[in-house]
C-alpha cells in the first residue's frame, strides 16, 4: 500500500465518519481545532493529518488508526451516529468518574482534619473546586474538544483565586482578585487562536498524476 493509497483511504474514512456522525466540515474542524479548509483538503486527498490528529480522529470515532489508512470498500459498515454517541457518553462517565475521585479525596482530608480538631476542616472541599475543574481539563484535552477549554480555564483562574482568598482568610486582600483580569484576558485571546494549515507543495503530492 503506497502513500497515494494511504492518503485516499484517509480521505474516504474521515469523510465517511463525519458524515454518519451528522457533522459538518466546520463543525468537525471546530473539534479539531482546526480549519474547515483543513478538513477540506483531508477528504480530497490533498492532504493528510500528522499522527497526533489521526489517533484523535479515530479515538473520537471509535475506531483505530489502522481503520483509517485502510480501505474497506463495501465490506465494512462505518461507525453510525449511535457508537459515536455512546462513544462521547463513556468519555463523559469516565471524565465524572474522575472528578468523583477529587472529592472523595476532599472528604477523606475532611474527616483526618475533623478527628485531629483542626480549624476550617471545610477548606479541602473549597480546593476541590479548582481541583475538579483542572481534572476536567485534562480530560476534556484528552477528548479534543478544545472549545470548552476556555470554560475551564476561566474557573479555574477564579476557583484558585477564590480559594486562595478563603483560605488567607485576610478580607483586606479583595485586590487579590485583580489579578484574574489579565489571566482572564489572556485565556479570552488565547481561546481564538486557531491552528493553520500551510499548503503543501507541489513536490509534494506528484504521486495521483504520476500513475
Amino acid at each position: 500500500m503506497d502513500i497515494t493509497e494511504i492518503r485516499q483511504n484517509i480521505a474516504v474514512n474521515i469523510s465517511a465518519m463525519r458524515n454518519a456522525a451528522g457533522l459538518t466540515q466546520a463543525q468537525f474542524a471546530e473539534k479539531l481545532n482546526y480549519t474547515d479548509k483543513a478538513i477540506s483538503k483531508w477528504e480530497r486527498g490533498e492532504s493528510v493529518p500528522d499522527i497526533a490528529v489521526l489517533w484523535k480522529i479515530a479515538d473520537m470515532f471509535g475506531v483505530t488508526v489502522d481503520w483509517l489508512i485502510t480501505d474497506h470498500g463495501s465490506s465494512e459498515a462505518t461507525p453510525d451516529a449511535e457508537a459515536v454517541k455512546a462513544g462521547k457518553k463513556n468519555r463523559l462517565l469516565i471524565s465524572l468518574l474522575s472528578s468523583v475521585g477529587v472529592w472523595f479525596i476532599a472528604t477523606i482530608v475532611f474527616i483526618v482534619m475533623q478527628s485531629l480538631g483542626a480549624d476550617r476542616v471545610w477548606l479541602p472541599f473549597m480546593w476541590a473546586v479548582p481541583a475538579t475543574c483542572i481534572d476536567l481539563l485534562v480530560f476534556n484535552a484528552i477528548w479534543g474538544k478544545y472549545k470548552i477549554n476556555f470554560l475551564f480555564i476561566s474557573l479555574i483562574i477564579w476557583t484558585i483565586i477564590g480559594a486562595t482568598y478563603i483560605t488567607i482568610a485576610n478580607w483586606s486582600l479583595w485586590y487579590i482578585f485583580l489579578f484574574g483580569a489579565p489571566l482572564q484576558v489572556a485565556t479570552i485571546f488565547w481561546s481564538q487562536i486557531k491552528i493553520i494549515i500551510k499548503p503543501k507543495k507541489k513536490t509534494e503530492q506528484p504521486a495521483e498524476n504520476a500513475e
